[in-house]
């Protein structure tokens, strides 16, 4: 009777059959490149509306003009709900909704107030329109950086969509109500509001974000009420309405912030530095 040599196994391998058993099977997945079609139709939506805006401003159309920023600033504000209530965000949504801030509320209202009055003031006036554009595009680059890391309540600067509605809210205003625009001063108030809505994109002001505010949750019925007089606010003079409405928002965010200054404590817009000793 003959024995076959076996050929020696190294100490603690296991046999073939046992360690396939003993391996977890990983099937092959392949990962979905798709995009996320809803919330990305009113990105799309809101570039749109601020090319629009951009095409009428050349065309010499400036209430359309107007119209068009306030449309893309509604649509603007509810992709990112809409991505929210559907769980559908991406980082493609996020970049694409970047890309279409800048556009919409940032080269477009610059353009706009340029070509309605800012280009009498010469040198002056395209500088206040770049100061403006560039100032949209610093907010939108910091916004991404500091994403996550500061308080969700409050805005660090004026966020873009007000400082446009602030620009188109003055143009608008000044068209319905038949200003003259070949005064003297007012080339030089709309230069001031242009400057003041890019620096305060860009400035460390808490503006509050409104995140905190949920569709779903019940309010007081005191709440609705002050909505339904809003809302009856703005549809009787539109114009009117919306500017005084974002002049006080653009201005809330130095008054909160000089408010917790006296009361000594620290701006709640500002970037929360991250121990990195102890995520490590």
């Amino acid at each position: 009777m003959r024995f076959r040599r076996r050929k020696p196994r190294p100490l603690g391998a296991l046999p073939s059959t046992l360690s396939a058993a003993a391996e977890p099977i990983v099937a092959p997945t392949r990962r979905r490149r798709g995009i996320y079609l809803l919330p990305n139709l009113f990105t799309l939506a809101a570039l749109f509306a601020g090319f629009f805006a951009i095409v009428q401003a050349m065309n010499q159309r400036f209430e359309l003009a107007a119209i068009a920023i306030f449309a893309a600033m509604v649509l603007d504000g509810m992709d990112g709900r809409v991505a929210r209530l559907t769980n559908t965000q991406s980082a493609f949504g996020e970049q694409f909704d970047s890309l279409s801030d800048m556009t919409s509320f940032g080269v477009a209202p610059a353009l706009v107030m340029y070509e309605w009055i800012l280009a009498d003031l010469g040198r002056w006036g395209w500088a206040a329109a770049f100061v403006y554009c560039a100032g949209a595009a610093l907010r939108l680059a910091r916004f991404n950086a500091n994403l996550g890391v500061i308080d969700k309540r409050f805005f660090q600067g004026l966020p873009s969509p007000a400082a446009a509605a602030l620009i188109a809210g003055f143009v608008w205003l000044a068209i319905d109500n038949k200003f003259h625009i070949k005064d003297a001063w007012m080339p030089w108030v709309a230069f001031g509001m242009t400057v003041y809505a890019g620096l305060s994109m860009v400035s460390s002001a808490p503006f509050y974000s409104g995140k905190k505010f949920h569709i779903a949750r019940s309010v007081p019925f005191g709440v609705m009420v002050v909505a339904v007089v809003l809302v009856f606010v703005v549809i009787s003079d539109p114009p009117i309405a919306l500017f005084t409405l974002f002049c006080c928002y653009a201005l809330s965010g130095y008054v909160y912030w000089a408010y917790m200054w006296f009361r000594g404590q620290p701006n709640p817009a500002k970037p929360v530095p991250v121990d990195t000793t102890s995520a490590s």
